[in-house]
């Protein structure tokens, strides 16, 4: 079965399912089912798909009609490709076959390796910004159930009380968008836990921004929380001067002077906090949570020299594990191109598997 228009989630254009079941299956008008002729090994069809989808989607037979791909039957059915005789077929499949699954034991692996890596992070950060760096000091109740214990010398406040204007968020109207003029952010550019300019809504014109920014305008050390959708709870820190604005799905927490901004930024990636938003959180279409529920949740206060010691540690000790993360995905990265180097050399005759073939006979 071929996946012929659409391109499910994880299932793109082109992309081919071997149904070796006996009970009867029926296609939906997003999928074709091909019956291969006797001399044809499904197998090493399958790898030719994946070469000449999966590698190459701008393959001619593929159409873009209204935003969806499909792919037109016509010149699909007058692709080219190597016709090696069945007994090659079957070795290169296997040898495929073999091949593959070593490269994906080793994604696997640098996959494992990231979630570790990743389970790491979250608990050094949670542990500093409720616990401090200082492992023998003595700890009391903080009052607050999701947050647990922490530093007997440490205050506990509500946002509200650690921010120097209320919290806020962008407009909560659709502006008009440009090919120029001032970044427009919205959560798909925050989603990765820092403001990244190249994942802007759009650009919205001079009048439109100076209109915005009478109700807020982004300033250096600003926090942005995602307050609605899927990420909602993520957060990201204003490090730049240039100017741009921001849409409603944003919520602005502004830490007042005696308050670090990256102490706060941490606290809220905490697990602590991360589960006080979802213990909060309202759901209508998609998850959300008020503004006024975010100035009510609390926050561990230590000394602002404390809060200084802290931010400057997880800054630190994150950008190391963040580069082992970094080099963990070029890894998986490397091995993807590596298999699809792989099936695409073998099943146009670049490798040799006649040896091979004898080896698995």
């Amino acid at each position: 079965m071929i996946e012929k228009s659409g391109g499910g989630e994880n299932q793109p254009v082109g992309c081919v399912v071997l149904y070796n079941r006996e009970d009867k299956a029926v296609c939906s008008n997003f999928v074709a089912k091909i019956e291969l002729a006797p001399n044809m090994d499904p197998s090493y069809w399958r790898y030719v798909h994946s070469a000449a989808y999966g590698i190459r989607l701008t393959i001619g037979s593929i159409n873009q009609t209204s935003g969806i791909q499909n792919l037109d039957q016509d010149r699909y059915f007058n692709e080219r490709t190597a016709y090696p005789p069945l007994n090659e077929q079957i070795a290169i499949a296997k040898f495929i076959e073999d091949e593959v699954a070593k490269i994906d034991t080793l994604v696997d692996e640098q996959e494992k390796l990231i979630r570790l890596l990743k389970e790491k992070k979250q608990a050094v950060i949670s542990n500093a910004v409720t616990k401090g760096l200082d492992l023998k000091i003595k700890m009391k109740d903080s009052g607050v159930a999701w947050l647990g214990e922490i530093p007997k010398h440490w205050g506990v406040k509500a946002i509200k009380h650690i921010v120097s204007t209320p919290v806020t968020d962008g407009p909560h109207e659709t502006p008009e968008f440009f090919d120029e003029g001032v970044p427009f952010v919205s959560a798909e550019a925050v989603s990765s836990g820092e403001v990244d300019f190249t994942k802007i809504r759009g650009f919205i014109s001079k009048e439109c921004h100076k209109q915005y920014s009478l109700k807020y305008l982004p300033k250096r050390g600003d926090i942005f929380m995602i307050k609605s959708g899927a990420t909602t709870g993520v957060t990201a820190i204003v490090e730049t001067d240039q100017e741009f604005n921001i849409w409603s799905p944003l919520a602005v927490i502004r830490c007042n002077v005696e308050s670090n901004p990256y102490y706060v930024l941490n606290f809220m990636r905490s697990l602590n906090f991360q589960e006080a938003v979802a213990l909060n959180w309202n759901f209508g279409t998609q998850q959300n949570i008020g503004m006024g529920v975010i100035e009510n949740l609390f926050c561990p206060v230590p000394s602002q020299q404390e809060q200084k010691a802290i931010a400057e540690y997880l800054t630190s000790f994150t950008k190391q594990f963040n580069t082992l993360i970094s080099e963990a995905n070029n890894a998986i990265e490397l091995l993807k191109e590596r298999r699809s180097a792989l099936v695409l050399a073998a099943v146009t005759g670049q490798i040799d598997v006649r040896n091979y073939q004898r080896e698995v006979a």
